[in-house]
């Protein structure tokens, strides 16, 4: 039995990673170009991967082997798991699967070509984020946060197509919609991060309702006017996704004219991880027609790791590559002995846990004194109101998230429904931020995700929870440190060790939550984060 499944894995691996690598290389070069014919190239060759996940011989294979039992080998057994849930989505009608393929393919060149207009001329989100963060003009706050909004506007018709598309598939499939089965063949019970989500609102509704309070007090006399008058582009960003800097730390202060590279290079260095390999591969500042976004792309599971990004000397860019280089090194410093299906993160929010630890020191006082400040010979004289930033950050992100997850969850449930009062809805209950006027206009079509990157932002939460478990693991166990959080790991290669030795080699041979036991002693909790943040 097993050896007829190694067999069938061998051919499968044949047949799948030279037009995998092709595929990621294309799209990256895509992303980097804007060029629409790389993105049609892209899918089709999404389009011959999908042939041979489709094979209807293979999967009924698959399925009677699972169901067998019979599979004793830890290694084999867990590859027939994860290939058996990658064959399932492709089971659904072929034709609709082409037609899938080519709606996003062409969506998502039209989103990374696209730029918006303030009077008339074209402006780059690195602008209109600027904009908002740092304007007090709120006729221009007004015309940059609805600038920012007419990429929905645009685009909102072919988002519902393919919101209707995956769902066709998914019940196609035996599933009552595709956020349902998104979950579960990513090995989550939806009503399990339900339960979840709801907890985390009840832990962090008070502490985020008082921080809202401080929040508007500061927003109306910032501004003046009163709190009564605050409308969503005076919160200084797109979404209120990451809170305004009401503190007076100024963040950038730190990072201006500094090499953002280096700072990084050094950092994971000093942590017995190099990334200048990385960094060496990677498309990092702004071109024309180029995403405007940031990403980490593993273009075949063998050390090819490369991020595309557009960095500015700035906070956002500073946190961003922390981040984007927590995804590099998990990448990088895989098992390449283990087989390839299994040459991955146990679960793409475990990776981002890691990309979200390392992401937060550019708001930790102590990081900022080891790796920025001691060059220069100078002391942090504010450290308690950067901690405090850090923990607003925290709270209205967490906040954001759930208005994700749940728009995304109704969504898929009925996408006929008023999408547009369903999304402030949520935001009116999640965030506190009122609908400017009688605004009704496709606000959720304006964030990529919703469009390209369906079902996945809950992940980013359960990323920041495993992010503070794995902080905390790391401070008091491999550190012994009575105060855990206050480590941020610079010059000790012991936290790089660990990582490389319980989360990065065993790649996938875990489920998500067997890793997280295996890695910190204990299941997935909410406990940690709550700690360090509530």
């Amino acid at each position: 039995m097993e050896k007829k499944l190694i067999t069938f894995i061998n051919k499968l691996e044949s047949k799948i990673i030279p037009p995998t690598i092709e595929c990621n290389r294309v799209t990256h070069e895509a992303n980097i170009t804007g060029k629409k014919e790389l993105f049609d190239k892209a899918a089709e060759l999404r389009v011959k991967l999908a042939g041979v996940y489709a094979n209807k011989k293979d999967y009924v294979t698959l399925k009677n082997l699972i169901e067998s039992g019979q599979v004793e080998d830890d290694i084999i057994r867990r590859q027939l798991e994860v290939i058996y849930l990658n064959y399932k989505w492709y089971q659904a009608d072929n034709k609709m699967l082409k037609a899938l393929i080519k709606a996003e393919a062409n969506l998502e060149n039209r989103y990374t070509s696209y730029r918006a207009r303030i009077d008339g001329n074209r402006v780059a989100d690195n602008e209109i984020d600027e904009i908002l963060k740092n304007s007090t003009d709120s006729e221009l706050l007004e015309k940059a946060w609805l600038a920012s909004k007419e990429i929905g506007n645009e685009f909102v018709e072919d988002i519902i197509k393919i919101v209707k598309m995956r769902n066709d598939i998914a019940i196609d499939l035996g599933y009552s919609n595709f956020h349902e089965m998104s979950l579960k063949l990513n090995e989550q019970e939806p009503i399990d991060i339900l339960r979840l989500f709801d907890k985390l609102d009840e832990l962090t509704k008070p502490a985020f309702m008082a921080q809202k309070e401080t929040i508007d007090s500061y927003l109306a006399a910032h501004y003046g006017i009163s709190r009564k008058e605050l409308k969503p582009w005076h919160y200084h960003d797109k979404y209120f996704q990451e809170g305004p800097e009401i503190y007076k730390v100024k963040f950038d202060n730190y990072f201006k004219g500094r090499d953002i590279l280096k700072v990084c290079a050094q950092y994971f260095r000093n942590l017995g991880l190099r990334v200048d390999d990385i960094l060496s591969n990677s498309d990092l500042y702004e071109k024309e027609g180029k995403n405007q976004h940031a990403y980490c792309a593993d273009i075949n599971h063998e050390g090819d790791v490369r991020i595309l990004a557009n960095i500015k000397d700035d906070t956002y860019w500073m946190e961003t590559m922390l981040h984007e280089l927590g995804h590099g090194v998990y990448s990088k410093y895989n098992n390449m002995a283990l087989p390839y299906h299994l040459r991955d993160a146990a679960h793409s929010f475990v990776t981002e846990a890691i990309a979200n630890m390392f992401g937060r020191f550019c708001y930790h006082p102590e990081w900022l004194q080891t790796n920025i400040c001691n060059s220069e010979g100078t002391k942090i004289k504010n450290a308690a109101k950067i901690y405090k930033s850090l923990v607003l950050k925290q709270l209205v992100v967490s906040r954001w998230i759930q208005v994700m997850f749940r728009f995304e969850m109704k969504m898929y449930e009925d996408p006929d429904q008023d999408l547009n009062s369903l999304w402030w809805r949520l935001v009116e209950k999640y965030q506190m931020i009122k609908k400017p006027g009688r605004r009704n206009s496709p606000d959720y079509a304006a964030k990529i995700h919703v469009a390209l990157y369906p079902c996945y932002y809950h992940n980013y939460l359960l990323g920041e929870l495993l992010a503070s478990q794995l902080h905390h693991y790391i401070g008091k166990e491999i550190s012994g440190s009575k105060k855990p959080f206050k480590e941020h790991f610079t010059d000790k290669p012991e936290t790089g060790a660990y990582l490389i030795e319980k989360v990065f080699k065993p790649g996938k041979c875990y489920r998500w939550d067997n890793l997280i036991e295996h890695a910190t002693g204990e299941n997935l909790t909410a406990k940690y984060y709550s700690m360090q943040f509530v």
